[in-house]
C-alpha cells in the first residue's frame, strides 16, 4: 500500500509539473508565433482569413446606431449580428480563448489602471480606429495578413507603424515629465484563495462549452453555421495561444525603441518567414483568393494609417489583437481602448466615405481602389512568384538585421 501511495504521489507530482509547463508557465513567443501561423493557414485552407478591425468596426456601427448617429454616418440599417459576422465572431472567441487560458494559468484578475490611463486608453483607441480605417486594417488586417498575402500594402503599414511607435513613445515620455494628475494606481483586485483554487475547473468548463458550441453549429446542417463553427475554434485557439505566449504586435514594434529588446519582434519575423511561402502555395493552388485580405490602401492609406495606429497603440498599451487577449485577462484599460477603437473606426469610416476618400471602385485590372490607394500584389507587380518571395524575404531580413543591431548597440532606443 505504501508503494502504491508513493507511486500515486509521484504520478500526481508529474501531472502537476506537466500542467504547469503547459498551462501556467509562459510559452516562448517563437513557439506561439509558429502556432498562430498554423491556425491562420488552417483558416485559409477553409477559404477564410484572419482580421480584427472589421469585427470591431461592426461593434462601433451597432453603438453609433444605438445613439442615433447611424443614419448620419451612413451605417447600414440592417447590420449582421455580432455572432454571425465572421470577424466579430473571431474577435469574441479570441477573447474567450484568452479568458480560458488566463483561468487555467491562474492569471485572471481585474486590473484597474490609474485614472490617467483611462484617458490614454480613449486617446489611443481613437487613434487606432482612425489609423485602421485609413490603412484598411490594424496590425492584423493592415500589416500581418497582407504581408502573408505577399502584398506591399502590409510593408507600407509596417513603415508607418515604426514611425508611429517612435512618435508615440516620445509623446508618452513628454507626458511622464509634465503630467502628474491621475498616475497613482488603485489597489489590485486579487481573487480570493478559494476562487483562485477553482480557476482551473472554470477554465476547463469554458473549454468544454466552446467545443460543444462549435460542434453544435458544425453539425447543424446549416452551411452558414458550419463555417462559423470553424471560426469559433480558430478564434479560441488564437486567443489561447496569444495569451500563453504573450504574443503582441504592439510589443514587436515598441520594445526595440523602448528597451532594445527584440524577442517579440523576432518571433513575429519568424512567423512571417514561415507564413509567406505557405500562403504562396495556397494561392498558387487557388485554394483562396489572395485579394480577399488585401486592403485598397497602397501606399498612402497604409503609411499614414500606420503612423496614426502606431501612436495610438503606444498610448493604449496594445494593438487590436493584443487588446482583445488582454481583455480576456481582465485588463479594464484595454476594454476602454477597444471601445474607443471600435467607435472611432465606425465613425471615421462613415465620415471618410462621405468625403469620397474611402469609396471603392474597380479598376480596369479588376482590383479595388480608393483615393488612398489600391490592392497591390507582389506577384503581379514583380511578374511572378520568384521575385515576390525574394522581396518578402529581403524585407524580413532587413527587419531582423536592424533588430539584432539595435539589441547590440541600442542605437534606436528613444528612452
Amino acid at each position: 500500500m505504501a508503494m502504491i501511495g508513493d507511486s500515486g504521489r509521484l504520478w500526481l507530482a508529474g501531472f502537476k509539473a506537466d500542467y504547469e509547463s503547459i498551462f501556467v508557465e509562459d510559452w516562448s513567443p517563437y513557439f506561439g508565433s509558429v502556432l498562430l501561423v498554423m491556425v491562420i493557414i488552417g483558416l485559409m485552407i477553409s477559404g477564410l482569413f484572419w482580421g480584427v478591425f472589421g469585427g470591431l468596426k461592426l461593434w462601433g456601427d451597432w453603438f453609433n446606431t444605438a445613439i442615433g448617429l447611424g443614419p448620419l454616418l451612413g451605417v447600414p440599417e440592417k447590420l449582421d449580428g455580432p455572432f454571425m459576422h465572421r470577424l466579430s465572431l473571431m474577435n469574441i472567441t479570441l477573447v474567450i480563448g484568452a479568458f480560458c487560458a488566463a483561468l487555467l494559468s491562474g492569471k485572471f484578475f481585474i486590473s484597474r489602471p490609474p485614472k490617467l490611463e483611462y484617458i490614454w486608453a480613449a486617446f489611443g483607441g481613437s487613434f487606432m480606429g482612425l489609423g485602421a480605417t485609413l490603412a484598411g486594417g490594424c496590425t492584423t488586417g493592415g500589416f500581418f495578413t497582407p504581408v502573408m498575402h505577399s502584398s506591399p500594402t502590409g510593408w507600407a503599414m509596417w513603415g508607418g507603424l515604426l514611425v508611429g511607435a517612435v512618435i508615440g513613445l516620445k509623446l508618452l515620455l513628454w507626458t511622464l515629465d509634465h503630467i502628474e494628475w491621475g498616475i497613482t494606481a488603485p489597489p489590485v483586485l486579487k481573487p480570493s484563495p478559494g476562487l483562485l483554487s477553482i480557476y482551473p475547473l472554470l477554465g476547463l468548463g469554458v473549454l468544454v462549452a466552446t467545443l460543444v458550441w462549435s460542434a453544435q453549429w458544425y453539425t447543424s446542417g446549416n452551411e452558414k453555421l458550419t463555417v462559423r463553427a470553424v471560426i469559433i475554434l480558430a478564434g479560441f485557439a488564437m486567443g489561447f495561444i496569444m495569451h500563453r505566449s504573450r504574443l503582441c504586435f504592439a510589443r514587436a514594434f515598441r520594445e526595440p525603441f523602448m528597451t532594445a529588446e527584440g524577442e517579440m519582434t523576432k518571433a513575429v519575423i519568424l512567423g512571417l518567414a514561415i507564413a509567406i511561402p505557405l500562403a504562396a502555395l495556397l494561392f498558387q493552388a487557388k485554394v483562396i483568393d489572395p485579394y480577399i485580405a488585401i486592403p485598397a490602401s497602397f501606399w498612402a492609406g497604409s503609411l499614414l494609417g500606420g503612423v496614426l495606429f502606431g501612436i495610438g497603440m503606444i498610448f493604449a498599451g496594445g494593438c487590436a489583437s493584443g487588446s482583445l487577449w488582454r481583455m480576456g485577462e481582465g485588463h479594464i484599460k484595454l476594454w476602454v481602448a477597444a471601445f474607443f477603437f471600435a467607435w472611432s473606426g465606425s465613425t471615421a469610416s462613415g465620415l471618410l466615405k462621405k468625403t469620397g476618400l474611402l469609396v471603392k471602385e474597380v479598376t480596369l485590372e479588376e482590383i479595388e481602389a480608393t483615393q488612398l490607394g489600391y490592392q497591390a500584389y507582389f506577384p503581379v507587380m514583380l511578374d511572378g512568384w520568384g521575385w515576390s518571395l525574394l522581396a518578402g524575404g529581403l524585407f524580413l531580413l532587413v527587419w531582423y538585421a536592424l533588430v539584432r543591431y539595435n539589441e547590440s548597440t541600442e542605437k534606436f532606443t528613444v528612452l
